[in-house]
């Protein structure tokens, strides 16, 4: 018999091939097959929002050769990814290719090992409709909100915008934490800081805390120097010692949400490149003396449940490497959060025993970072609490003449045993307290006062998001879900609604605009509790609770009846944005031009229009030459929206690159360097053939 297994990727096709051997063919669908087509709504509202599916242009030729595979083929079976978009994707292909929607021909592939494969070989089942309609419920809300309100944003505020059903509430976070701090009045307040040296001669820090009132926050100059004037010529001693020990348990595995984090926070790398990697670890990476092997379980999870395998392999190699006293006395598990879907196990490595420095020869870079940050976290999931001894002491300033008493306190800890940090230890977005070692002290001990000053401080505005803190706000209002953060990001920073500046994301001016318009006329697209409660009965759908077409209705009915109503209300209404004037002087009139944005993208236009009608294409300088001709280089953008580089004098000159220009020349031939992906800094320059690697900043933690 011959038997047919569609997967969803190209690159799993060979990993899946070699794990089922003879008998089996195996050939990828390469994603979707079939969608609403873009050139319209493909919606049918008045028909129970019966969606207009078409095949996705370009993929005709495609659909026709999996036809004649499933002709020629005894049994065929749907491995698309095991998620809610892989399970439309074989209801896609199951319509699109004839074959039955009941049968049990729908396989799901945790990991792409031996073992996954088998495992998955061995429980087949039927087209999960209800995942499907979860699904299809999505496509078409978002389809609805797209197509219906983004004509309406683009007339009122700009030609060409668009407004997302998820990514207009990431927006308006980003907006809302923008007036948060530009309403922010800081407020002063005063630190004492005192160093002193122990009997044992050893120093160390400490701070003011009160005086014999209790706990003083000090809010002025005036205030830090009454009390400097009152300790001076005093006395320390300290007057309390206590010790103790504390915990740390290790942080769970990662899921998506987590796993996009802190690569942001540890590599500096975002959520999209971080779903590139992931995804190749996911599908299989040709290891040397192994063959090609999935190295990671699915990567696309919100559940933190371990497999018993898994654990049990892990174990071993705990006890193995490090030995027994680094295996906790009871097995640990995670409890996920209340809203996961628990379809998939946490992130884990396939094989515990298969270490980073053993596979790093056959990664990327990329992937063997991303590898060691997930093999590390959970190996160290599964191993011994850390155990901390902690002191903290209380030292009592006692001046001549003067009433009453001063109190510092100082704290510390040493580890007692490492436990789960000798591998590996959580980062954060916020600092943490300065608690370092202190020496040897006891009560009664007298101090030498090394130095003492008063420092100025203001309170901080709340920090604007990253991608890592902007994901975990949307993880923790409900918003999205795994394979959407990623998504979510790239579209608000594409269509220019935030700005990235030094990791940190800001609201644009159209952003701002956009997100006022849709707080008060469509509050509810915008609402973040109105949003996760879309997400719920999305999931309460995938779960059969829901009827996906009467969900449909209770959000479109009113949202169109709204709609119509604010189109009458200002239907004569246009808001102005303030225009971004440059300092290019119009050739016809004088005036300084500035940007405007048509239907092909940025371009620069008088001011002055209609009385004068100049326009002309902005073009984006870089420092470098034309390795060619010596003209100057300019950044472009392919038909995709891709940035590349090209000569200014073109078509005269047809120079062009993906590499990134520089400001510095060859030291060879004195033309211009260009970095170029993989490390490289290299010379265009023709017959040159000068390259060095790209020197890189360390970074701490980068390999923990």
């Amino acid at each position: 018999m011959s038997k047919l297994v569609i997967v969803e990727s190209p690159t799993k096709v060979k990993t899946v091939k070699k794990y089922l051997g003879d008998g089996y063919n195996v050939t990828a669908s390469m994603g979707h097959v079939r969608d609403l087509p873009a050139a319209k709504l493909s919606v049918d509202i008045k028909n129970d929002f019966a969606p207009k599916y078409a095949v996705i242009k370009g993929k005709e030729k495609l659909v026709k050769e999996l036809k004649g595979m499933v002709a020629e083929s005894d049994e065929v079976y749907l491995a698309t990814d095991p998620d809610r978009e892989g399970e439309a994707i074989s209801w896609h292909l199951a319509t699109l290719l004839g074959l039955d929607i009941d049968k049990t021909n729908r396989i799901t592939f945790n990991e792409i090992t031996k073992t996954g494969i088998e495992n998955g070989m061995k429980q087949p089942r039927s087209i999960d409709m209800n995942l499907v309609n979860a699904q299809q419920a999505r496509r078409i809300l978002d389809r609805l909100v797209g197509y219906k309100l983004s004509p309406f944003i683009s007339q009122k505020i700009r030609r060409g915008l668009s407004a997302g059903r998820v990514q207009s509430v990431a927006v308006r976070l980003i907006v809302d934490r923008e007036n948060e701090i530009r309403a922010f009045v800081p407020e002063e307040y005063w630190t004492l800081d005192a160093k002193f040296t122990a009997p044992n001669r050893k120093s160390f820090s400490a701070s003011f805390y009160g005086d014999e009132t209790g706990k003083v926050k000090i809010t002025s100059k005036e205030q830090a120097d009454a009390y400097l004037a009152r300790l001076d010529n005093a006395k320390y001693s300290v007057t309390s010692v206590k010790k103790g020990t504390r915990k740390k348990n290790p942080a769970p595995p990662f899921i998506t949400s987590t796993l996009q984090q802190e690569a942001s926070r540890r590599m500096g790398f975002q959520a999209q490149r971080t779903m590139r990697a992931a995804q190749e670890l996911y599908e299989g990476v040709d290891i040397a003396g192994i063959g090609t092997t999935g190295l990671i379980t699915y990567m696309r999870t919100d559940s933190l449940r371990i497999s018993e395998e898994a654990r049990a392999a892990t174990n071993s190699f705990i006890l193995q490497t490090y030995g027994e006293k680094y295996l906790p006395e009871k097995p640990r598990y995670f409890k996920s959060r209340s809203n996961a879907q628990d379809g998939h196990e946490a992130i884990r490595p396939t094989n515990p025993a298969l270490t980073p420095d053993m596979v790093r020869a056959s990664l990327t870079s990329d992937q063997y970072k991303l590898y060691t940050l997930i093999w590390k976290r959970f190996v160290a999931s599964l191993m011994a609490t850390c155990i901390q001894n902690t002191v903290k002491a209380e030292i009592d300033a006692v001046t001549e003449g003067v009433d009453g008493y001063c109190r510092f306190t100082a704290a510390g800890y040493s580890v007692k045993f490492d436990g789960y940090t000798v591998l590996y230890e959580e980062s954060t977005d916020e600092e943490e307290d300065a608690e370092g070692k202190l020496p040897e002290i006891n009560t009664g001990d007298k101090l030498k006062l090394k130095e003492l000053k008063g420092n100025q401080h203001f309170t901080q505005p709340p920090a604007r998001y990253t991608e890592a803190s902007l994901i975990k706000a949307l993880e923790e209002n409900g918003i999205g879900r795994p394979s959407t953060y990623a998504t979510i990001i790239t579209t608000i920073v594409k269509r220019e609604y935030v700005k990235r500046q030094q990791k940190q994301l800001y609201p644009t001016e159209l952003g701002e605009a956009i997100t006022k318009l849709l707080k008060e006329k469509f509050s509810k697209i915008v609402n973040t509790k109105f949003t996760a409660g879309m997400e719920t009965k999305l999931d309460e759908v995938g779960e059969g609770k829901e009827d996906y077409i009467a969900m449909l209705h209770e959000f479109y009915d009113e949202f169109d009846k709204n709609l119509q109503k604010v189109k009458a209300e200002m239907k004569d209404v246009k808001i102005q944005l303030d225009e971004d004037v440059t300092d290019i002087p119009c050739e016809k009139c004088g005036r300084m031009m500035v940007v405007k944005v048509g239907r092909y993208g940025k371009f620069l236009a008088c001011p002055g229009y209609p009385e004068c009608k100049n326009a002309k294409p902005l073009v984006t300088k870089t420092n470098a030459k034309c390795p060619k001709c010596g003209g100057e280089v300019i950044e472009k953008k392919s038909k995709k929206g891709y940035t590349f580089y090209g000569c200014s004098n073109w078509p005269d000159c047809d120079f062009m690159t993906w590499d990134k220009p520089t400001d510095e020349t060859c030291p060879e031939c004195g033309k211009s360097l260009f970095k170029r992906k993989g490390g490289l800094t290299v010379c265009l320059g023709e017959g040159c053939g000068f390259e060095r690697k790209t020197e890189r900043k360390s970074r701490k933690k980068e390999d923990q």
